[in-house]
């Protein structure tokens, strides 16, 4: 059953790692719709930090990550306003794996 905490938490679970952790340490484990955001916000913080190191390379690697890293975070803005709707909706292309079981 959603409450206003578990929108809190899955809202939380997108801003930067330390929220992510403070929303899986918080969290009640049956709450489908914290886990959907804890999963979703898990690969977009990857993402992000992958394409940081990536753009600290340089090359051809400082354009294509700053790409992806835009993409990460309108796509953590799309997943906070779900979650403040209460929607446990999947964002398209990240939406469905599951690395939090």
């Amino acid at each position: 059953m959603e409450t206003q905490g578990s929108k809190g938490l899955a809202v939380l679970s997108y801003i930067t790692w330390i929220g992510w952790l403070i929303a899986l340490l918080a969290r009640n484990k049956e709450d489908a719709l914290v886990k959907q955001h804890l999963n979703q916000a898990l690969v977009l913080n990857l993402i992000s930090t992958v394409c940081s190191i990536l753009t600290r390379l340089g090359s051809v690697f400082t354009y294509v990550a700053g790409i992806v890293e835009l993409a990460a975070f309108v796509f953590c803005i799309w997943g906070i306003v779900r979650a403040i709707k209460g929607s446990a909706e999947p964002l398209p292309l990240i939406g469905e794996l599951r690395l939090i079981s």
